[in-house]
Order: structure tokens, then C-alpha cells, then sequence
């Protein structure tokens, strides 16, 4: 047994939990690993988080804010924040995406999700705790950048020039304010269907139960509705797509809908790009092929972004650097 699993015995046997209790869960794309602990009818979460490559302390933060504002994220049982280790209240099996794949209707999911979203921007600076970072340009052309830092030399051999590195943060430096062009609300940056549950035992919003929020920052309020709807790793009708667009605004009386399609097609097309150069890095350096499956689908909505008049000038570098047999 390595010291890890001996402090993972520990940490649970201090909490009244015996080893044997445990059984693994799947993982993610991140450092961390879940396991279910049982013991008749008690159920808890353990979140393994081994430091300095995970740190537990923003989700620890962010579970106690979004509790305080009357959603659904995990209770903290135990924390030991510096060993990387927590004890999470089990909301059992029933992610969206598990209930969508058992043939549970969208529209259902997708507009508890929405309607969240639209509680959660309508309450504005309210939404996010103090002190929390902003999701601002520089972070914005960072996560840009993982295309041509990990996508073109995957499929061309060779590093991008200076020259045309420096081009392309021009063109999106000038798309920023036109993603700015909506209020500000917290962005849990990760809120798609395999990070959202479905709280048989809760009523109203608090029936959807959050995972995945340790990332967050205060930014456009459109970036979660946009990563909720052009998701990475499944299809989804464009006609649902549309009515929960619509279902939104409705409940936003106040938000301009050009400038909330325009700052959601300039996000889209950020986060696409984000993606394709995760998915290739996670195959690259972490072993993890599993996630080049879903990168065909990641450039049909990346391609579709680009159709906007506004980022005409992006595509054609991108069809000049990313030429159409460069894509899957």
C-alpha cells in the first residue's frame, strides 16, 4: 500500500469509515478520483485530490456559496483541505446525460438547467462570492491559445511562427468586447449534463444537483448556457437548442438578445478552440485517448461559430493555418 492509500485509510477511518468501504467511481479529464463509501445504508463521496496537482479549496468555497444561495451542491461531510481530501454527500447515479442515454425526454433536463442559470444571473453581483477571479482577457486568449499550442503541432508537425501566434491573439483580442457585451455573473465554466443531476428527492431548482464547479469565475453571463448547449461530448437538436435560447430570455426581460447571441457565438468559438487543444493535450500528454473521439464534433461547432460576420477575419486565418484536410 502506498502512502497515498494510507492517508485515504486514514482520513476515512477518523470519519468512521472502514476501507473496505470504498469502491471506485469513474473519473474525469482533471487529477482527481471519486470512490462511493457504503455502509449499509449509509453513502458518502470520497473526492481524492493529491496536492500540488489538485487543490480541494475552491470547491469547498464554491460548494458553501452555491448551498448559501439555495442550490444543490454536494454537503461537505469531512474536509481536509491539505491532504486534498473530501467527503462529499452521495447524490447518487442519475446525471443528465445517464437519463438522457436511458431515453428520459431533454427538454425536461435541459429547461430545469436553464431555468437555474436564468436564477442564478437574474440575482447579478449577488451571484458570485468576494474576491473571486475574473474570467478576463488574459485567461480568455490563454485557453485560446491551447489550439495552436497543442492542436496545429499534432497535425502539422511543427510549431506555430511567431508571427502568426502574435495574428491570431490579435484577432481575438479584437472579438473580447463583443463577449463582454452582457452583464457579468458567476461561470461555473464546466456546466454540461455529465456534471448536473437530477434530485428525485428535491423540488424545484434544488432538484438540480451541481458537480463540477471548482473552476469558477465572474464572466459573461452567456459562457454556461453556451458550454450547457454546444456540448463537446454529445448531439444536440438544434431546435432544442433554439427553445432554450428562447426560455432564457424569456426570463431575462432586461438582456439584449443581439448582443447575447453575439457574446455567446464569440465564447462558443473560444471555447472550441479551448477544447480541441484540451482533448489533443489530454491524449498527448496524459495518456487519455478516450477524448479524441468527440473532437469532429467540437470543429462542426467551432465551424459553425465562424459563420458569423463578425469572425470572418479568424476564419480565414484558421482556414489558412487549419486547412479543411488538417480536420477531422
Amino acid at each position: 500500500m502506498n502512502s497515498r492509500e494510507q492517508l485515504i485509510d486514514h482520513f476515512m477511518s477518523q470519519k468512521g469509515w472502514a476501507p473496505s468501504c470504498r469502491r471506485p467511481l469513474a473519473g474525469d479529464a482533471s487529477f482527481r478520483h471519486y470512490h462511493r463509501l457504503q455502509d449499509g445504508p449509509r453513502q458518502a463521496i470520497l473526492m481524492d485530490a493529491p496536492p500540488p496537482k489538485e487543490d480541494v479549496r475552491p470547491f469547498v468555497r464554491m460548494a458553501r456559496h452555491l448551498i448559501g444561495l439555495g442550490y444543490s451542491a454536494p454537503g461537505l461531510l469531512a474536509v481536509d483541505e491539505v491532504n486534498g481530501l473530501l467527503l462529499l454527500e452521495d447524490f447518487g447515479d442519475h446525471t443528465f446525460s445517464r437519463l438522457l442515454d436511458g431515453g428520459t425526454a431533454p427538454e425536461a433536463l435541459y429547461g430545469l438547467a436553464i431555468d437555474l442559470l436564468a436564477d442564478l444571473h437574474i440575482r447579478g453581483p449577488k451571484a458570485w462570492p468576494e474576491g473571486l477571479a475574473p474570467y478576463d482577457d488574459a485567461r480568455l486568449m490563454t485557453e485560446a491559445r491551447l489550439l495552436i499550442e497543442w492542436y496545429l503541432p499534432e497535425v502539422t508537425g511543427q510549431p506555430l511562427s511567431p508571427a502568426a501566434g502574435a495574428e491570431y491573439e490579435d484577432l481575438w483580442q479584437a472579438l473580447w468586447p463583443m463577449a463582454r457585451g452582457v452583464p457579468d455573473s458567476l461561470v461555473l465554466r464546466d456546466f454540461h449534463v455529465d456534471n448536473l443531476m437530477r434530485l428525485s428527492n428535491r423540488t424545484g431548482l434544488a432538484a438540480c444537483g451541481l458537480l463540477d464547479f471548482q473552476d469558477a469565475v465572474v464572466g459573461p453571463l452567456t459562457y454556461d448556457l453556451m458550454s450547457l448547449l454546444e456540448d463537446a461530448r454529445r448531439d444536440l437538436d438544434r431546435g432544442l437548442v433554439a427553445r432554450m435560447q428562447s426560455r432564457y430570455l424569456a426570463a431575462m426581460p432586461g438582456l439584449d438578445p443581439q448582443a447575447f447571441y453575439d457574446s455567446w457565438t464569440v465564447l462558443a468559438a473560444q471555447r472550441h478552440a479551448k477544447v480541441i487543444g484540451i482533448f489533443t493535450r489530454l491524449h498527448r500528454r496524459d495518456g487519455k485517448p478516450v477524448y479524441l473521439q468527440h473532437i469532429p464534433r467540437v470543429w462542426r461547432l467551432f465551424e459553425a461559430a465562424l459563420a458569423h460576420p463578425r469572425l470572418t477575419a479568424l476564419r480565414r486565418w484558421l482556414d489558412h493555418h487549419f486547412p479543411p484536410h488538417s480536420r477531422p
